[in-house]
């Protein structure tokens, strides 16, 4: 149980800790600012030359020509609705007759609590017709894959390192490659369509993998080659793919901002704070740039896989919800290439409407997929089950047989 009383006397005694942060954040706002203000005074054409002049090929960020119709960096949305009918009624314009759908997972890592190492993965997925239903069908699907991974699949068990140790990395890595291939298998069902008849694919994370530069290399091959595939699919299939983050802490423009303005020595601001000043008002978004993040994917030489495909992922800063930072997303170059971002931009804006500031279509797909504490304690109950009916001797921690027992 926690005592308040002990948690404030801690706090109490690192109070001047807390004070030099605020302080010396304080003075970096200050230093980013002076920076920025100059920094959006360039066009696309004086920051491609100043990155070129650096010789840096990884500045962070680079600048399209979207720059150059924004307002300091600034895309303005313009539309003002006196309540949410009227913003739903905008949405269900720009929606209508465009279909969208969503993938995302969940998973469950095996457990000490039994003698067998076990894991999970369920994926979820949803697709929204935006049309009529004829009579006796629906105009939406929701469904989801399972896919058990038995102790062989998880890999060796003295195999503990800083990636995490046995056996989650497994899991964690299966749901990753399982929501790109199942993204890339919609893509391909719907790749019959006419072009505009497409759905808008919603990726809920980044296509920027930095974490699998922490990770072995033949670990980090299999999320560099799913996001390489899934980006591919999208461009070959002409369908419109979109990486959502809602709370971001990339540094890319800051990291291009150091890079340009060194005294800038900015430390601890990112991309999401660097552009919240500058769009007040729900829709506005940032001006969007190609991503050159500087990580070890690009940088590590030594390394045996690398990621050159940042460079096709372009990404822009969104407000969707007032009190918050905006959200970061993402798409392959080949939409801003095709004149489509502001088309695609917009129908990010009508589903966060339909979701109340988080794409509804993200949030069913996450409701499908997501495996609640009851559902891990009927999956183990079910393991339980097949492997004493399989002949299969299973073990339990005493503190599992408690919970057990106890309910």
């Amino acid at each position: 149980m926690l005592d308040r009383n002990r948690v404030v006397a801690s706090l109490e005694s690192k109070k001047e800790l807390f004070t030099g942060y605020d302080e010396e954040f304080a003075q970096e706002q200050k230093r980013l600012a002076d920076s920025f203000d100059a920094f959006c005074r360039q066009s696309s054409d004086e920051l491609d030359a100043a990155i070129a002049q650096s010789g840096v090929e990884w500045p962070g960020a680079l600048p399209t020509d979207d720059i150059d119709s924004a307002d300091g960096m600034r895309v303005v949305f313009g539309k003002v609705w006196n309540n949410h009918q009227e913003a739903r009624a905008w949405a269900f314009d720009i929606l209508s007759e465009r279909p969208v759908l969503a993938v995302d997972g969940s998973q469950i890592t095996p457990t000490k609590d039994f003698s067998m190492p076990v894991g999970a993965v369920q994926v979820g997925w949803f697709v929204n017709e935006h049309r009529p239903a004829a009579p006796g069908t629906q105009n939406y699907v929701k469904d989801v894959q399972f896919e058990v991974l038995a102790p062989d699949e998880l890999g060796d068990e003295n195999d503990s390192d800083a990636e995490g140790g046995f056996p989650n990395w497994r899991v964690n890595q299966q749901r990753f490659v399982m929501e790109c291939g199942k993204l890339c298998d919609l893509m391909e069902e719907y790749s019959e369509r006419p072009e505009a008849e497409r759905p808008l694919c919603f990726f809920d994370g980044s296509f920027i993998i930095s974490f699998a530069g922490q990770l072995r290399d033949q670990r980090a091959k299999v999320y560099i080659e799913a996001v390489d595939r899934l980006l591919h699919c999208s461009r070959r299939t002409r369908t419109p793919l979109v990486g959502f983050v809602d709370s971001s802490y990339s540094r890319d423009v800051v990291n291009l901002l150091n890079l340009l303005y060194p005294q800038a020595n900015i430390t601890r601001s990112s991309d999401a704070g660097l552009f919240r000043p500058i769009l007040p008002n729900w829709g506005d978004r940032s001006a969007l740039f190609l991503c050159a993040r500087p990580d070890s994917l690009n940088l590590d030489r030594s390394r045996s896989t690398q990621a050159p495909f940042y460079k096709e992922v372009a990404f822009a800063y969104v407000n969707l919800v007032s009190d918050r930072a905006p959200a970061r997303l993402e798409m392959p170059r080949w939409i801003l290439d095709a004149g489509r971002a502001d088309e695609i931009i917009d129908r990010v804006r009508a589903e966060s409407v339909v979701g109340v500031g988080y794409p509804y279509a993200i949030e069913t797909a996450d409701a499908l997929a997501v495996i609640s504490q009851q559902d891990r304690e009927r999956f183990y109950r079910i393991l339980q089950d097949f492997l004493e009916q399989s002949g299969i001797q299973l073990s339990t921690a005493r503190k599992m047989r408690s919970k057990q027992q106890r309910r």
